[in-house]
């Protein structure tokens, strides 16, 4: 009989001491799925990103056309190299998904020892003077609340994307059209 009490109490001194450790870890609390294929960082993505950005400046200032287009991986990997320039960046492991003329970001959050899943899905279209225009379709958090100001937010982050080397601005370019699908961003314009 002593050994069954001795055994009880051991069972249960071992799960109080599994739940003691998982809340010295972080807790994940929810949030929208991640897609079942991840998309993968790849420097080399961020290097064709850049020479596919050069190479159609130079084309479009030869012909006066823009086309580019971006990849998820390019774009994922781009991303991924911008958040750890940052000392601390909004979200971690980011993915892009371009999909149904949509740009959908995924995140990770952490306040505290509890994680949660984010997703931001942005619209993309030609605004005024051909610059683009991103704005703020929906954006889950899950359990936490979304930053206030999020849209504009985004909206300067875009202008200050689209305003330095490659921006109307600096090049002239007016874009005519974004288009996004199946995985790929295209962009056209023309140059001045």
């Amino acid at each position: 009989m002593k050994q069954k009490y001795f055994k009880q109490n051991q069972i249960y001194f071992s799960l109080i001491a599994l739940a003691l450790a998982s809340l010295a870890c972080s807790i994940f609390i929810g949030g929208p799925d991640y897609p079942a294929n991840p998309v993968v960082y790849s420097p080399s993505s961020v290097e064709s990103f850049n020479k596919q950005l050069d190479e159609a400046m130079l084309s479009a200032a030869q012909t006066g056309t823009l086309s580019l287009q971006f990849t998820e991986e390019q774009l994922t990997s781009f991303v991924i190299l911008k958040m750890q320039e940052q000392e601390t960046p909004p979200f971690t492991e980011p993915q892009v998904l371009l999909r149904n003329n949509q740009i959908q970001m995924l995140g990770k959050i952490e306040q505290g020892m509890f994680k949660a899943n984010i997703s931001i899905i942005l619209s993309a279209g030609v605004g005024e003077n051909g610059l683009p225009k991103i704005e703020v379709i929906s954006a889950d958090f899950g359990p936490f609340p979304a930053p206030t100001g999020l849209n504009s937010i985004i909206s300067s982050l875009t202008e200050e994307a689209f305003s330095g080397s490659f921006g109307p601005a600096a090049t002239g370019m007016r874009l005519s059209s974004i288009t996004i699908a199946d995985g790929v961003m295209t962009l056209t314009g023309q140059i001045k």
